[in-house]
């Protein structure tokens, strides 16, 4: 990040992600990353964001500034509100995916961490995952 960044979480510009009940909506709050990551990030009713992951370099933190969430964990799923603040540490402990449990409300969440790089983000339970670069995403 080269110079200080003000985003409103309301009026931030956004893309839409992934498709079917796991469709969410990133607004970046840091465009250059460097040393950390940070978005915004919205899921409307009866989604989930990202799919069950943990990653091996970088550690995340969730903010849930609006609705309610449901978090999928190893140690079973964990309910948070506005307000809370949930953080995954970077080993397969960390595994989570967030899901809006409400049929009404969007959930409205900061998603901030480290931004190691290369990193390897594992798909728990399967054999899927991806390889993040500097250069850019690949699967294997």
């Amino acid at each position: 990040m080269q110079k200080i960044v003000v985003k409103n979480c309301e009026t931030a510009a956004g893309s839409v992600q992934g498709s079917g009940d796991n469709e969410f909506t990133v607004k970046p709050v840091i465009d250059d990353i460097a040393k950390c990551s940070a978005n915004f990030v919205e899921v409307a009713p009866q989604k989930t964001a990202y799919g069950y992951h943990y990653h091996e370099e970088n550690e995340e933190v969730f903010y849930i500034i609006r609705g309610e969430a449901s978090v999928k964990t190893p140690d079973g799923d964990i309910r948070l509100k506005q307000g809370d603040a949930i953080a995954f540490p970077a080993n397969v402990s960390g595994s989570h995916v967030i899901s809006n449990p409400s049929k009404t409300e969007t959930l409205l969440y900061l998603d901030f961490g480290t931004a190691n790089k290369p990193d390897i983000v594992h798909f728990t339970g399967t054999e899927n995952g991806l390889i993040v670069t500097r250069d850019g995403v690949k699967p294997f």
